[in-house]
């Protein structure tokens, strides 16, 4: 690969390498390598495990009220094969790929390699800068998928769950109460409990208000024996909430 080349790649992923070899190999296929050893493989391997640790921590981090059923879900969609191929493909990484044959048509290009190269590029950037610039990048192209996978997963549902329920069994609505809030304005976290039918449930606590009142639904589905900690990881075939 000419250094003209590289550098074109590393201005498209924002990161320029101490050890531009690393770079060279993480784009090229088993197709064109002497051999497998000296292919992206090993690399593709090392990026998926870093790409699956940064994705559960930023879920960890940053959505405290998800079990371990609800991030494993989402951490799936989000490091499935399609999504990071979109990505490669989003971020022309995959038109870098030095591959033989057919599959250097980037329309022609299946979806398992523009995936690995990914994941290949992950790994790069791990062994030159170390966890933190590998981080930065999957972040800044996964982010948005991690929080539209969180969006649309199934607890998103609790309150409209917890409302149908309600109104079948006691033909009453549930109240969401806010009992506390801490932190500074820029990062608060909130505490909301419900309050159904003169009940008062075990209360939770949310980044948001909309958050805090999911998780306590949740809370009061789980005490009332209408959902249990296993079902809390499936989706509930819920419509909107109303009001």
């Amino acid at each position: 690969m000419e250094q003209h080349a590289v550098a074109k790649c590393e201005d498209l992923i924002d990161y320029h390498f101490k050890d531009p070899d690393l770079l060279v190999r993480a784009l090229t296929h088993a197709s064109v390598s002497p051999t497998r050893l000296e292919s992206n493989e090993r690399l593709e391997f090392l990026g998926d495990a870093v790409l699956g640790l940064c994705v559960c921590s930023y879920l960890y981090d940053n959505h405290a009220d998800l079990l371990e059923g609800e991030m494993t879900k989402i951490k799936s969609s989000v490091v499935s094969r399609r999504t990071c191929a979109i990505v490669a493909r989003d971020c022309r990484i995959s038109e870098m790929l030095l591959l033989s044959g057919d599959m250097a048509d980037a329309e022609r290009m299946p979806e398992s390699v523009a995936a690995a190269v990914f994941e290949s590029i992950i790994g790069a950037i791990y062994v030159d800068g170390g966890y933190e610039p590998a981080a930065t990048f999957i972040l800044h192209h996964l982010e948005s998928f991690i929080e539209e996978a969180f969006d649309t997963s199934h607890h998103r549902n609790f309150k409209s769950l917890l409302q149908q329920h309600a109104q079948r069994l006691w033909s009453n609505t549930p109240d969401y109460v806010l009992l506390d809030e801490q932190g500074p304005d820029h990062s608060k976290c909130f505490e909301v409990v419900v309050v159904l039918a003169g009940r008062h449930f075990t209360s939770a606590w949310g980044r948001s208000k909309k958050d805090a009142e999911q998780a306590a639904a949740r809370s009061a589905l789980i005490e009332l024996e209408l959902l249990t900690e296993a079902e809390a990881g499936q989706a509930p075939d819920v419509g909107p909430v109303a009001g």
